[in-house]
């Protein structure tokens, strides 16, 4: 939802110059910082599909990476071992992620708080030693290389374009799904379960269909992955990978729509740009972490939304004074 305070209508026009921008950049920019925004565009999408069930459903998804790793690994399956198009591999891979999710979640949903999580690393863990164990199907920890994409987005700047516009249209539909019934309800379960359910929400159908709706998520920022590094490996599907994305959503703000995105882009620069000059860039991110926690403990994007809201309402109560 857009924050209290800020104008609409300026929104959507900042909105879209922001759009213009972004797919102006890659004219002048070097392939290097094409290629790294494109990863930001995959991370944050992947960081914004796991807040849909953390921040906004309230549950402990401990290990949502695997449904990043199984739709990377079902479309990279499809494009390097059949004939088929590579379409129906990039269609595939979120299929895949959604059935999963349905999988785990099933299980997970009739389970509790840190109970719920334990047993979503454990389930996701036992893919990732599949995939890990498995060496002629997915290549063990080799992993898979050189997957062949189509020309038409073969190259950096393409690949580019066609993943900026995926990310943009699955921001639209998270954005209009969490202002629908359904978000709302999603809220009201997070908020209080219990009272939830005493008024009739089925609160385990709805965690599940939230878990199914993040893991197709998660499946497509597994396919833009694949799309722009043309490989696939097990660490896709290891914990650590889960553990980076709860912090990229810590680090922008668990309660907001766009924190995330902030939080990728974060971790993703500080990865990139401060890893090379110390392999102790995790330390960095640390110290980060230690001051966030005490002094910006809703996330960065959380507190510019506590400002606007506090300095509207000093507005507010000034234009009440006046008149009185």
């Amino acid at each position: 939802m857009a924050p209290a305070g800020l104008n609409s209508k300026k929104i959507r026009i900042s909105v879209i110059l922001l759009i213009v921008i972004l797919f102006i950049l890659p004219l002048f920019l070097p392939r290097f910082y094409t290629y790294i925004l494109a990863v930001i565009y995959v991370t944050s999408l992947l960081a914004m599909s796991l807040n849909l069930v953390v921040g906004h459903g309230g549950m402990f998804q401990f290990h949502h990476g695997v449904f990043y790793g199984v739709g990377a690994y079902s479309a990279g399956l499809i494009l390097s071992k059949t004939s088929l198009s590579p379409w129906i591999a990039f269609v595939a891979g979120p299929i895949c992620s959604a059935i999963v999710g349905f999988l785990i979640g099933w299980f997970c949903v009739r389970l509790s708080q840190l109970y719920f999580g334990m047993l979503q690393i454990s389930l996701g863990s036992l893919i990732w030693a599949i995939a890990f164990r498995w060496y002629s199907l997915t290549g063990g920890d080799d992993g898979i290389h050189g997957i062949p994409i189509p020309d038409i987005i073969g190259s950096i700047r393409s690949s580019y374009y066609f993943i900026l516009i995926v990310y943009l249209i699955c921001i639209y539909i998270m954005f209009k799904l969490l202002r629908s019934p359904f978000g709302n309800t999603l809220h009201a379960i997070r908020d209080n379960p219990q009272r939830s359910q005493a008024v009739g929400i089925n609160v385990r159908n709805h965690q599940l269909v939230a878990i199914v709706i993040a893991s197709l998520f998660a499946g497509i920022a597994g396919v833009l992955f694949v799309v722009l590094e043309r490989s696939v490996f097990p660490d896709l599907l290891f914990w650590i990978l889960s553990l980076e994305i709860f912090i990229m959503c810590l680090l922008g703000g668990w309660f907001t729509f766009i924190g995330p995105v902030i939080g990728a882009g974060i971790m993703v620069s500080l990865r990139t740009f401060v890893g090379v000059y110390t392999e102790y860039w995790t330390l960095i991110l640390g110290i980060i972490l230690i001051l966030l926690i005490f002094f910006l403990p809703e996330g960065i994007m959380g507190y510019i939304l506590e400002k606007i809201n506090r300095s509207k309402a000093v507005s507010k109560e000034k234009i009440l004074n006046a008149q009185g």
